[in-house]
Parts: structure tokens; sequence; C-alpha cells
């Protein structure tokens, strides 16, 4: 119950302040219309006026009724505080796999090291990965499946955060990673080209490179290019635990000029942190290894339902994966803070105004219970105005 009071809306808590000071004020005005009058009715008038409904009712209206809207368009708002967030974030940094990308790579080449052959360690690779849940994992056991090829069973499988994947598949041990774990063996590898690959170790000697190709989203480029004058997006930047030449590779595709590859989860988070510090920042990712750079970031969305950690720890979940949905809940999360404040402030200022007619005689204790009511029922009107939106939600 703590936590949930911590990350309330600051839209919510700015109505708590208002109301702070707002019922001293009305007391004071209805004590002083009763000493300079010496009518008690019109110090019961003004306290009827004065009920602060627009405080206490619009604004949770508005922000469930945002809530409502995101779920509509298959978005799940975990953290309401992120509503009033993300429309004042000026930094975008995105995950690259699955985010700008599809997520969904397909292995284009096999280039096999003297005195191995490309069924043989597909074969082999296939085997290994049937244990994984990398995003490459899939690609091979497709092309394992569509080369007819059978699994073997595989003992002593290790699978830690940045070392890749081993294991031994019937007499041989098996390793599949990436070409910066091995750099200091000075291997005779293929040069390296655009696109995601690893290689494969098989009894500690090198066997294969596969290389995959992810295609840019198509929505990317343009979401991209329409942050800065659309949303005032200052930065936007790539984080990626992938090759420098892959990352490059795609942010030439999408537009992006600032990027930060081969970076581990700590780098990650070190990187939103500092980020952050400077600007109000969101960060958008799909794997499990961003959970804690979502958690660092001013907003963290989770793109996808990939993996239950990332769900967990993201302010919000896009359960289909578009960027055009991200542009909505931006639009969601600005049309509900204006609203919200029209709502508070608008019907504070009306029951202001009645105060002040009570206090000179102009609006007797029934007439203000009838005007308070009007005021009430407008305020929250408007607020449900946020669930009913007359104009599209996305501008790209």
């Amino acid at each position: 119950m703590q936590d949930a009071e911590q990350r309330r809306p600051r839209i919510r808590r700015l109505g708590d302040k208002l109301g702070a000071w707002y019922t001293p004020m009305a007391l004071s005005l209805a004590g002083i219309a009763w000493a300079v009058t010496g009518e008690s009715h019109r110090f019961l008038a003004v306290l009827v006026v004065a009920t602060p409904c627009p405080l206490l009712i619009s604004i949770p209206v508005a922000v469930i009724g945002a809530i409502s809207l995101s779920a509509r368009r298959g978005i799940i708002i975990k953290n309401p505080a992120a509503l009033e967030q993300i429309d004042r974030c000026h930094t975008l940094i995105f995950d690259k796999t699955g985010t700008l990308t599809y997520g969904k790579p397909s292995l284009s080449d096999i280039i096999c090291a003297p005195g191995f052959a490309r069924h043989e360690v597909l074969r082999m690779t296939a085997s290994l990965e049937h244990y994984s849940k990398h995003p490459l994992s899939q690609a091979i056991l497709d092309a394992a499946r569509s080369a007819n090829l059978p699994v073997e069973l595989v003992s002593e499988i290790s699978e830690r955060p940045g070392e890749g994947l081993s294991g031994r598949v019937g007499s041989s041990s098996v390793w599949i990673t990436n070409r910066n774990k091995v750099i200091d063996r000075k291997l005779a590898l293929p040069p390296v080209a655009p696109g995601l690959e690893c290689l494969l170790f098989i009894d500690d000697s090198y066997a294969a490179t596969f290389r995959f190709h992810d295609m840019p989203r198509q929505e990317s480029r343009t979401f991209v290019k329409h942050l800065s004058p659309r949303h005032a997006v200052n930065r936007v930047l790539i984080v990626s635990g992938d090759r420098d030449q892959e990352v490059r590779h795609l942010a030439e595709q999408v537009g992006i000029a600032e990027l930060h590859s081969a970076k581990s989860p700590e780098d990650k988070v070190a990187i939103v942190r500092k980020e952050a510090a400077q600007a109000p920042t969101l960060f958008l990712g799909d794997g499990i290894n961003d959970a804690p750079a979502m958690q660092a970031a001013t907003v963290g969305v989770a793109f996808g339902v990939q993996s239950d950690i990332t769900s967990e720890a993201a302010d919000a979940i896009i359960l289909e994966a578009s960027l055009g949905r991200v542009d909505e809940l931006i639009h969601i999360a600005r049309r509900m803070r204006r609203i919200a404040l029209q709502s508070a402030v608008g019907g504070m200022g009306l029951s202001i105004l009645g105060m002040i007619a009570a206090a000179f005689g102009y609006l007797p204790p029934i007439g203000g219970a009838v005007a308070q009511e009007i005021i009430d029922l407008a305020a929250v009107l408007n607020a449900v105005r946020v669930a009913l939106p007359t104009h599209p939600l996305t501008d790209f």
C-alpha cells in the first residue's frame, strides 16, 4: 500500500496540494462573511459551494479513463504515474532486437570451418539451441526443421548472460558465443558483415559462423523521425547487447545517430541512469536483459509479452508489438494530463466564484448546493472525455 501511494500520479498529488490550501481558504472566506455581515446563512452558503469534488473526483476519473482507453488499444498501464510522466520524456532509448526490428531473425548463411559439414554443425547447434530462449535460437531450430535434421540429447547445459550457450551434444562439447568472447584467440574468422551472427565451437575448436538477418520494422524510420517535431524528444538512442556493426547498420536504416553496442545488462542500467539524471527518459525494450534498464528509466515500456520478468519491471506493456501503439500511449498520456488539469483547476475556479457570490449574499445555501452539483457534474463529465477520444491517437 505504501508503494502504491508513492507511485500515484503526481497530478493527483497536485490535487492534494491544491486541497491543502483550498480548504483553509474556504473556511476563512465563510468566517469573514459571517463576521462582517452577522448572517450565519452566508457562512453555510459558502461552505456548501466550497465542496472540493472537482479535486476529489475529476482527477481519478481522468486517470481511470486513460487506463481504460489504453486497455482498449492493447496497452496495459501498470503504474498510473507513468501516464503523467510519458509526455515529459525528452529522451527515448530503444533496445534493438524486437523493438526497432521485428525480432524474428532468419538464418541467412552458415560458414563452416575446414573439416566441418553444414548439416552436422546445424544439427548440433539446433540440439543445444532447443533449450535456449535467445532470439536467434528459433531461427536455428526453424532451419534444422526445414532440413529434416533430428536433434540429439543434450546435457550439462549452461547459459549465463553475456557468456553464450554451452553443453554436451552426444559426446562432444559445444559452445555457442559471439565474436567478442574469442577475440583474443586470433582465430581465422570470416570478415565482419552487417546483421547478426554467432560462432560455434565443437570440442573447443572453431566450427562455423551462423549469420542471421532481422528486418527493421516498416514504421521504425517514420516513428523515429516524428519524435522530435511532434513530441519534443531531444535525443533518441539505441542501447543494445549486439555487435557494433549490426547496431550501426540498423541505426543508419532507421535514422538514429546515437548508439551504444555490445552492452551488458549492467552497462544498459548505467547508461539509462545517466540519461535519466539529465532529462526524463523513456526506455523501450522487450527482453529479460532489458528489465533492469526499464526500472532505471523514468518510464519503462515493455514491447510485447516475451517475458514475465520484463512485464513485471515495466510501467506499461504494449501487447501488440507495434510502434504505432507506443505513439498512441504518448498521446493518451498527454491528453489525460491536459483534461485532468482542465477539470480540477476549472472546477475549483468556478467554486471560488460561487463562494464569493455566496459571501456577498447573492447565492443562498440551496442555490449554492445546486450550483456545486452543476460544477461537480461539469468537471466529471469533462474528465470522462479522456476515455472517449474524438481524434486519431497517432500522428505518423
